[in-house]
């Protein structure tokens, strides 16, 4: 930052026609200045009469970053009414007046009270006025000033970022575009040079150049080749003052980075590869793998392997693994050391992307030679085929030999084979082979018509190491011959109606063969011998494998004879020729005028209703044993006997009944309520007794309480017509307790609550008189013995 020790202050104030300026006199600092004084001027008109502006503000210039340590001076107001006697008082307001800027009051001198900065506010607008001091009324109209701060250079450049990340292809050109650098100067640019900004590389020569005054870096140097080195680091400087000597400046980095083009080929490290493979090794099996190396990267490096020639060209392949880029040999064809022991192929490896900017510098692949060596292994049996298929007719004798199967070892021992059938796949041993040459034969009899083909698997072992085998399907197909008679396709039972007419066709015939038939089977129907010359139905055969049953005559009665059975004959025209005799059921049923079937049986007419026997047996049988049940039923009721309420037959008092029902033990309050018998008018008829279930609940029935002087007679027959009438009362036998004692009782209460204060006035001896039963009470009441007294 740069530090000014001498500035002049500016004003211009302005009339039409006029201009004035004053010297100021000298700051304290003591440098020389030129004073400005801005004089504001008015006419002494009576105050009805608006005064004319005679001044026009301007502005002042004010540098930044005064480094000082009294107030910076800024300038001084003056009014042409001002007569220097104190009576005139001069008013600042606007952006930063009382703060920044401060006035003399009495001589209107402005000072700037802190350190500007043009960058955090470039312009302060600010308004003065002269007002008299005893009245406070202005004697100048309000007016507005600028002040306005002049630029120092005290920013240096920065750049927009801190680090720069670029990338170019490599082998590129000098003079390519890189990337543009920008630096800003928070200066003034319109005052002098100190936001004008000139770019120069102090790192990154001589690869890389920046231009001046645009900030673009371009490369410098030809065919920069990323393998060599792929990251340069640059270093921009940002001068301002045009670049001249005492400006600032800023620094960037940019970081260039090479990208990868194809301009390197493919190259094999060695000339010559050599594998060994056994000559058992399956299919696309891999042999081994080769690996061209390509100085580029991502798909430039990218490589595609073939085999351009070689004795082996149809025996191998080559592919690509896209993650390695290795080229891997695999087997196509079947190896056999003792045809071939020794495979060259000659294999190419090949640029997928070529750049053709860069074929100038050659073929863009390489190959390189490959050995590949078979070794023999020790091989199991080798059949003449792949599969067998062979023919034999059902009725061929037992051992009959069907067909041969042969295989040898492959090997040059030419070691011995045997033959054995798996019998995973002929469970039920309908074949056998010989083990020394092979010849399948038969060991059960054969059926076409139960399976027709059977498939089985012969085994050839090495007979001195029975661990190298092979397998082979052999599929056998049984003929047919014909030894199966012609069958009816299902079972025939029909109809004769009674009134059957003569010539009638009542059923038609069609017959199957389970054998096969080159020419279609022909089959021909007739009547058995027997039934030829004395049956009641014919039959024709229609020559088409059918034939139909005709009635012989007119009527049939199915009380004579209701079921006919008739013999019916089938043979067909294979060699041998085949026959059997079916039989057809014929049953003779009533029927109406239209031949439709009423009924086929004759004890319809005996019960008409359809019922059978067996039937009507359970239907009797279910009414007895219900009749049963009832009477048993009936008969317990009656036998039930109703429990006297009195016991003993020697109680004689009319009032006292027991009752053998422990009840519902101290928690039963409302199963019988004893309070109830001692005062019959605090009955409760809402309560509903705990020891039965009522069926029907109804609204309770209140009954009329008995009279104070009811005799025990009435009380009773009046309860017992209550419980008559009760619609809630159970329908079963219950048990009605009435305690009612009555009134004027002769006994009067046993109470001992009411007795008297002594024993001595109580007499007890006629307790002794009411029999054995108050024994125990007489006892306790009677005479007291003599050890008392004594």
């Amino acid at each position: 930052m740069r530090t000014y020790h001498c500035f002049w202050l500016l004003f211009w104030a302005g009339q039409p026609q006029q201009s004035f300026s004053t010297p100021l006199s000298k700051r304290t600092s003591g440098f020389p200045e030129k004073e400005k004084v801005l004089v504001l001027s008015g006419n002494s008109r009576q105050d009805l009469h608006r005064s004319k502006r005679s001044w026009m503000w301007n502005q002042f210039f004010l540098l930044e970053e005064y480094t000082g340590t009294d107030y910076q001076y800024v300038g001084k107001l003056h009014s042409d009414q001002d007569k220097g006697d104190g009576s005139l008082k001069y008013i600042l307001s606007g952006d930063g007046a009382g703060d920044l800027f401060i006035i003399n009051e009495n001589t209107g001198d402005i000072q700037a009270t802190k350190r500007l900065d043009r960058e955090e506010k470039p312009v302060y607008i600010l308004r003065a006025q002269a007002i008299n001091r005893r009245t406070g009324r202005p004697v100048e109209p309000e007016s507005e000033f600028i002040i306005k701060i002049h630029d120092i250079n005290d920013n240096e450049p920065m750049f927009t970022k801190d680090v720069y990340n670029a990338s170019i292809p490599e082998m590129s050109d000098v003079g390519t575009f890189v990337v543009q650098v920008t630096a800003t100067d928070a200066d003034d640019p319109t005052y002098g040079n100190s936001a004008k900004v000139v770019y120069s590389i102090l790192q990154g020569q001589p690869y890389f150049s920046v231009e001046s005054e645009t900030g673009i870096i371009k490369t410098a140097l030809l065919n920069m080749d990323r393998e060599n080195r792929e990251q340069y680091q640059v270093v921009i400087q940002a001068k301002d003052m045009g670049g001249q000597m005492g400006g600032l400046s800023g620094t960037t980095t940019v970081n260039i980075t090479l990208t990868d083009v194809n301009d390197n080929p493919p190259r094999f490290p060695q000339s010559t590869y050599q594998f060994r493979a056994p000559e058992s090794t399956p299919l696309d099996s891999p042999v081994g793998r080769i690996k061209a190396n390509d100085a580029d990267v991502d798909e430039n490096a990218e490589i595609e392997y073939s085999i351009t020639e070689g004795d082996g060209y149809d025996m191998f392949g080559i592919t690509t693994d896209k993650d390695t880029q290795e080229g891997i040999i695999t087997v196509k064809k079947a190896l056999d050391f003792e045809s071939k022991n020794l495979y060259i192929l000659k294999v190419e490896a090949t640029n997928t992307h070529v750049d053709p900017r860069f074929l100038y510098l050659g073929p863009f692949k390489d190959s390189a030679t490959v050995r590949i060596q078979v070794e023999d292994v020790d091989e199991p049996p080798m059949f003449s085929r792949p599969a067998y298929i062979m023919e034999v007719k059902e009725d061929v004798p037992l051992n009959s030999v069907i067909g041969t199967v042969t295989a040898q070892d492959p090997d040059a021992a030419k070691n011995p084979v045997k033959y054995s059938v798996d019998r995973h796949t002929d469970m039920d041993r309908v074949f056998n082979i010989n083990s020394g040459n092979g010849s399948i034969f038969t060991s059960k009899p054969l059926d076409r018509e139960t399976l027709l083909w059977h498939n089985i698997t012969v085994i050839a072992a090495e007979i001195n190491n029975p661990k190298q085998s092979s397998r082979v399907p052999v599929f056998i197909k049984v003929l047919d011959v014909n030894d199966n008679a012609p069958e009816f396709a299902m079972f025939y039972e029909t109809f004769v109606c009674e009134n059957a007419k003569a010539e009638q066709l009542i059923q038609t015939l069609s017959a199957v063969d389970k054998d096969d038939s080159y020419n279609g089977h022909q089959f021909s129907f007739s009547l058995a011998p027997e039934a030829a010359s004395s049956s009641n139905f014919t039959l024709q055969d229609n020559r088409d494998n059918t034939a139909g049953i005709f009635t012989r005559k007119t009527r049939y009665n199915r009380h004579e004879t209701s079921t006919y059975f008739l013999p019916v004959v089938i043979a067909d025209n294979d060699y041998p020729i085949q026959s059997s005799t079916e039989t057809v059921t014929i049953r003779v049923c009533a029927c109406d005028h239209r031949g439709k079937m009423l009924s086929c049986n004759a004890e319809a007419l005996i019960h008409p209703t359809g019922l059978s026997t067996g039937a009507l047996i359970a239907i009797l049988l279910c009414i007895i044993i219900l009749l049963v049940t009832v009477v048993l039923f009936a008969a317990l009721r009656r036998q039930r006997k109703k429990e006297p309420l009195i016991i003993s037959k020697e109680d004689i008092r009319d009032n006292i009944v027991s009752y053998n029902d422990e009840g519902g033990g101290e928690e039963d309050t409302q199963a019988f309520d004893i309070g109830t018998l001692r005062n019959p008018e605090a009955i409760d008829d809402n309560k509903l007794r705990r020891d039965i279930v009522p069926e029907t609940l109804f609204m309770p029935r209140r009954t009329a309480t008995a009279r104070d002087n009811t005799d025990v007679r009435d009380f009773i027959n009046q309860r017992l017509k209550e419980n008559d009438t009760d619609p809630t009362a159970p329908p079963y036998d219950s048990l009605a307790t009435y305690a009612y004692e009555g009134n004027g009782s002769v006994a009067e209460s046993l109470s001992s609550l009411e007795s008297v204060t002594t024993d001595g006035d109580q007499d007890y001896d006629y307790l002794s008189d009411w029999g054995p039963r108050f024994k125990k009470l007489a006892d306790m009441y009677g005479p007291i013995d003599s050890d008392k007294d004594s």
